[in-house]
């Protein structure tokens, strides 16, 4: 293919309108799983720089739940880019990772743990390991350590 979108602009609208933001497959898998633990938590706290899927305000442990595609997972075959309008995606992709690190980097200078559990990663349970050791431990977990796609 060569730049030109296979479907039509109905047809990419229709399917560009059902990608959710919030309420994700993968948000629902690690709220659950979570939850059924005992944890409880704070959905999407505007209160927050980036709004966190997760937030832990007395532990004060945000989480974010990141699909590979729209959040760049590097080396991860789900973080493909489209060759239909390469050029917009490419900027689309780059606002959104700026805008993660931002968020991500002023939420950990106001003293807050930062966790970022991508969609691969939960074909295991290793980021569940992760997500206890920052829910209990003394804090030692940076999100930069669970960035591996497996």
């Amino acid at each position: 293919m060569t730049g030109k979108d296979k479907f039509t602009p109905a047809e990419r609208s229709a399917i560009m309108s059902r990608v959710r933001s919030w309420n994700t497959r993968p948000e629902r898998i690690v709220r659950s799983t979570l939850h059924r633990l005992g944890y409880r938590y704070r959905l999407h706290d505007p209160r927050l720089p980036g709004k966190p899927d997760l937030s832990f305000p007395s532990r004060r442990v945000a989480l974010f739940v990141h699909g590979c595609f729209w959040h760049r997972h590097p080396n991860c075959k789900r973080a493909s880019t489209p060759v239909a309008r390469r050029e917009d995606w490419l900027q689309k992709f780059e606002r959104t990772t700026a805008r993660d690190l931002r968020n991500s980097a002023e939420l950990e200078q106001h003293g807050w743990t930062v966790l970022i559990i991508r969609e691969c990663q939960l074909k295991n349970t290793d980021w569940l390991a992760a997500v206890r050791r920052a829910l209990t431990g003394p804090g030692h977990y940076t999100r930069r350590a669970n960035s591996v796609c497996r």
